[in-house]
C-alpha cells in the first residue's frame, strides 16, 4: 500500500486535469460530457470522504425513530443495506399514517431534512445550503 498519493488526492488531480486543460479544450457535447466526468469525479471524492459518517448517523436517526438502538455494522456496503432495510421500516410507518401528526410526525421530518442535506452535501454542497443562509 503506498501513502500518497491517496485515492482523494488521486481523483482530485484528475477532475483538475478534466477541468483545467480538458474542458477548454473542446466544444459542444464533448465538453459537455468531460464537464459530466469531473462531476462524476468530485461526487465520487465527496462519497469517499462523508459517505460512510453520513450513512453512520443516518443509521443513529433511523434507530431512533424505530425504537432500535443496534450498533451499526461494519463495513460500507453492509451498513448502506442495513439503512436500506430501516428505511423501509419507515416507509411502512409513514404509509401507515405513523407521521400524519403529532411529535413523531416532526421527528421524521427533522430526519428527512438532515438525511437530505447530507445527501447534498455529497451530490452538489452548492445546493445543502438553502438561498438565503449562505
Amino acid at each position: 500500500m503506498q501513502d500518497r498519493p491517496d485515492a482523494a488526492e488521486l481523483l482530485n488531480a484528475v477532475r483538475a486535469f478534466l477541468e483545467e486543460q480538458v474542458v477548454p479544450a473542446l466544444e459542444g457535447t464533448r465538453q459537455f460530457h468531460a464537464r459530466v466526468a469531473a462531476n462524476v469525479l468530485a461526487i465520487v471524492g465527496r462519497e469517499l470522504a462523508l459517505g460512510e459518517d453520513a450513512l453512520r448517523a443516518e443509521w443513529r436517526r433511523l434507530g431512533a425513530l424505530l425504537g432500535t438502538s443496534a450498533e451499526p455494522p461494519e463495513g460500507v456496503s453492509v451498513l448502506a443495506a442495513a439503512v436500506r432495510r430501516r428505511n423501509e421500516e419507515l416507509a411502512v410507518r409513514i404509509r401507515a399514517g405513523d407521521a400524519d401528526a403529532g411529535p413523531w410526525r416532526a421527528d421524521v421530518l427533522g430526519h428527512l431534512r438532515a438525511t437530505s442535506t447530507e445527501r447534498l452535501e455529497i451530490a452538489n454542497p452548492k445546493y445543502a445550503t438553502p438561498r438565503g443562509r449562505d
